[in-house]
């Protein structure tokens, strides 16, 4: 088997590499030959080993175009969140010390307003489509297309999400090396984890390349060869649609989609034929066991979970491992030994909750870029946290509880959101939903959840009462939410995830007025 994009373009130029949400395909050879011609671009821009490169894209080719260029010549690319508003994209981009931006006419009006304080010179701002102010993309690629004379890995550098302030650059140095084979070994290593066939077939693109989870998934792929398929707006029907015309085999998807899938008719969950998948990993948020079941009870055993972040992977479970244990989020992957402290950093036993620390043996640990502080506190020695807590159990499986941030402390009590959330969710009225501390006089915090019902059920004090009858019986009773708010839509990030600040200082606000 050849792996590593590069030899596998040469080998096989023909082979499709890429269909984008319009249909059009183009081969590996032309991949290829556009990536080392934007190589070539960025080196006539003065573009060195060690620079970065930001990109404002949705799920398009230029993504590829630009991810292989500066993979193969040493030089760091950051995928800016294209849901971000203008002041938030400037300060991305201009953090990261990009030498030049990339930018898509689909987002003009955000991208123009962005990039004038960025430090980004008007001669390296590049658009693909027409955007005022930035180049024409083709612009970028220069000739001829051609290795680069000092090839060498480049890496990327994405920004968390920036939940407790601004977000950071996460940062691991540059390896040496042939970029085939450095590559190419990590997305051998990945398949092999995550079930995924590794000779050829198709790969699905769910949710926005800018977040690591697809990111990883589609990057890995394309060096062991197969084909991607890049998905725009993600709705469940048309992944099924897409899934059954293209014979996918691996996806990567968040717990959410999940819940949205289980939630179609049962004729339109049975209208598509998906037996091709055989691995479907999941990141993002906490999935419900309920919600998991379910799924593997429709897909199959072809569900597997992995449990990191941008700073780095810790653990994957296997369909047949959480199977046995349902609820975990798997073992630690090779390389890595994952440690539960409590506050004093101490290591606990099995079976009791604390700090999930990741201990990584293999190559330096990530860092903060330009934030010394937000490293140091996040990191013990070589050891590097999540902020979130659970606990392993006797055989080294690791279960999560929650975000440390997000823990509910009520009346001196401890209480994880994520599990009164699965309560919830597993109720038939309920389309999503996310659970909150708001300040309580008497116990300090009390549990409120935000509800989004299912369509055509009414958002009613009756229906507050009959969620909360529901998780009676499957929670204890300090658990139960004391109130439940309702909404159209919960705000929810493409990648699965909640900014639950944002839901909670309202209520944290009014309290501190009151006082």
């Amino acid at each position: 088997m050849t792996i590593g994009f590069w030899r596998i373009a040469t080998a096989d130029p023909d082979r499709v590499a890429i269909i984008d949400a319009d249909g059009v395909s183009c081969s590996y050879g032309e991949l290829l030959a556009r990536s080392r011609a934007i190589s070539a671009g960025l080196r006539s821009l003065g573009v060195q080993r060690g620079d970065g490169v930001s990109m404002i894209l949705p799920n398009h080719p230029a993504f590829f175009e630009l991810l292989l260029a500066t993979m193969e010549a040493g030089i760091y690319l950051t995928p800016v969140n294209s849901h971000l508003a203008a002041p938030e994209i400037e300060y991305v981009v201009a953090d990261s010390e990009a030498k030049v931006v990339v930018a898509h006419e689909a987002l003009a009006a955000v991208c123009r307003a962005a990039v004038e304080g960025c430090g980004v010179a008007a001669d390296r701002r590049f658009a693909v489509g027409r955007v005022e102010g930035f180049r024409p993309y083709d612009e970028l690629l220069g000739s001829p297309a051609s290795a680069p004379p000092d090839r060498s890995p480049g890496g990327r550098m994405m920004y968390t999400s920036g939940t407790t302030g601004k977000p950071r650059g996460v940062r691991y140095p540059l390896t040496e090396g042939d970029p085939d084979d450095v590559y190419g070994a990590i997305a051998e290593i990945t398949c092999q984890g995550f079930g995924i066939p590794a000779d050829g077939g198709t790969h699905l693109v769910c949710g926005p390349l800018y977040h690591a989870g697809p990111f990883v998934g589609a990057v890995n792929s394309i060096h062991v060869g197969k084909t991607i398929v890049l998905m725009d707006r993600w709705t469940p029907e048309s992944f099924l649609e897409l899934v059954e015309r293209y014979q996918v085999d691996s996806t990567q998807m968040v717990p959410t989609m999940f819940h949205r899938l289980l939630a179609l008719p049962e004729e339109v969950r049975h209208r598509y034929d998906i037996s091709s998948l055989r691995s479907v990993f999941h990141t993002g948020a906490p999935c419900p066991p309920e919600v998991k079941q379910r799924i593997m009870d429709w897909w199959g055993p072809v569900v597997y979970e992995t449990y990191g972040g941008t700073e780095g992977a810790a653990t994957i479970a296997t369909p047949r491992r959480w199977l046995e244990r349902p609820g975990t989020v798997g073992k630690a992957i090779h390389g890595v030994t994952v440690r539960i402290l409590d506050d004093n950093g101490d290591e606990l036993p099995h079976g009791e909750t604390g700090d999930i620390w990741i201990d990584v043996a293999a190559g330096p640990p990530s860092e903060y870029f330009k934030d010394p502080e937000k490293t140091s506190r996040m990191r013990r020695g070589r050891m590097v946290t999540l902020g979130d807590i659970g606990y392993l159990d006797e055989d080294g499986f690791l279960f999560l509880r929650d975000r440390k941030i997000d823990m509910i402390i009520s009346g001196g009590v401890n209480i994880y959101p994520a599990e009164v959330e699965a309560a919830l969710l597993s109720a038939p009225e309920v389309a999503d939903a996310v659970v909150i501390g708001v300040p309580d006089p008497e116990w300090g915090e009390q549990v409120k959840a935000i509800v989004e019902p299912q369509p055509g059920v009414a958002p009613t004090s009756e229906l507050a009462g009959v969620l909360i009858d529901h998780c009676r019986s499957r929670i204890a009773g300090f658990k139960l939410p004391r109130s439940v708010d309702f909404v159209e839509r919960l705000p929810r990030l493409p990648n699965g995830k909640v900014e639950k600040r944002r839901l909670r200082d309202p209520y944290w606000a009014a309290r501190d007025t009151a006082i």
